[in-house]
């Protein structure tokens, strides 16, 4: 526990110096927009595309995994939707705290983080947990909200929904990287190297970017945070651990990876939704800050607990 727990503070580290700046307006908000921007569209997304041009489809496609992962992940979403019911939220409230309590942050900091803590086989596992969460849920949480206030789930709902994935940089990259691995093209030695350069960027500017935007987030209605802190870091690993050990059992190393991925906080893009859509923000909000800080300790715990040998 203590070795992983060493290994995963540079990464936290990086993120409270993100925080600091964020905190003492060194790095205003524009500032961390923009680097934000960066991450996403050019660094994480070099990343991501120059790690699946070296991974077959085969490599990458793991049924079981896709399975376990998504029933774990539902019943999670299932148990904070149902929780939310219980207490009378409306459906779009109700969507919104079922994402916090499903989807960690697995592009900005699972990514990187994972990468370099469990190695590089660990990528295939999670641009496959990754694309789940973009694909499935990222598009629910959209159906939900606008077809509560539509009354219905009409067919610009559906646009929207297909308009977002096929925008997303990170779906982008992965399905391009896919592409030319499946073309069986080699990667050109001066474009291998624009990639790892700009892909290297993509972890310590992932995790500043996470710091800093920490940093405008405030911490009300705690209790409910609380609540969706626990589903995401106590719930979430644990209902996908069932789902990739027992119902749809994967090799111990995707496992430990499944899980892992599982164990971390919040998404940031949670509360981009949040805010866009004008439901529930500040609990959002709350709910990313509380887990981040908590994770600090429960990310090692799960890591040096699941993990083979």
């Amino acid at each position: 526990m203590i070795e992983i727990f060493y290994k995963t503070v540079p990464f936290f580290a990086l993120i409270g110096l993100g925080y600091w700046a964020g905190y003492t307006r060194f790095f205003t908000a524009e500032a961390t927009a923009y680097l934000t921007k960066f991450v996403f569209y050019f660094a994480l997304s070099a990343m991501l595309f120059r790690f699946a041009a070296n991974l077959s489809i085969a490599e990458v496609w793991d049924t079981n995994l896709v399975a376990g992962y998504l029933a774990g992940t539902l019943g999670v979403y299932l148990i904070a939707t149902l929780v939310g019911l219980i207490r009378r939220l409306d459906v779009q409230t109700t969507a919104v705290e079922a994402q916090c309590a499903a989807i960690g942050n697995v592009g900005f900091l699972g990514v990187p983080m994972l990468t370099l803590l469990l190695g590089e086989a660990a990528i295939g596992p999670i641009m496959m947990m990754l694309a789940v969460d973009l694909i499935v849920f990222s598009s629910l949480i959209v159906i939900l909200i606008t077809g509560s206030r539509e009354g219905q789930v009409s067919f610009g709902t559906l646009r929207i929904v297909g308009l977002g994935l096929i925008r997303n940089p990170m779906i982008v990259a992965i399905c391009a990287g896919l592409f030319w691995s499946w073309l069986k093209l080699p990667i050109p030695d001066p474009m291998n190297d624009f990639l790892a350069i700009l892909g290297a960027a993509a972890t310590p500017g992932a995790l500043f970017a996470i710091g800093a935007s920490l940093a405008t987030k405030s911490a009300e209605r705690l209790s409910i945070a609380t609540w969706l802190s626990f589903c995401k870091l106590g719930l979430h690993p644990a209902l996908v651990a069932v789902g990739v050990l027992y119902l749809f059992p994967v090799d111990p190393f995707t496992a430990a990876v499944a899980i892992s991925s599982a164990a971390l906080p919040v998404a940031g893009n949670v509360y981009i939704l949040a805010q866009h859509y004008g439901v529930a923000p500040q609990r959002v909000s709350a709910a990313i800050l509380i887990s981040t800080a908590i994770s600090i300790l429960t990310v090692s715990l799960v890591i040096a607990t699941v993990m083979p040998g």
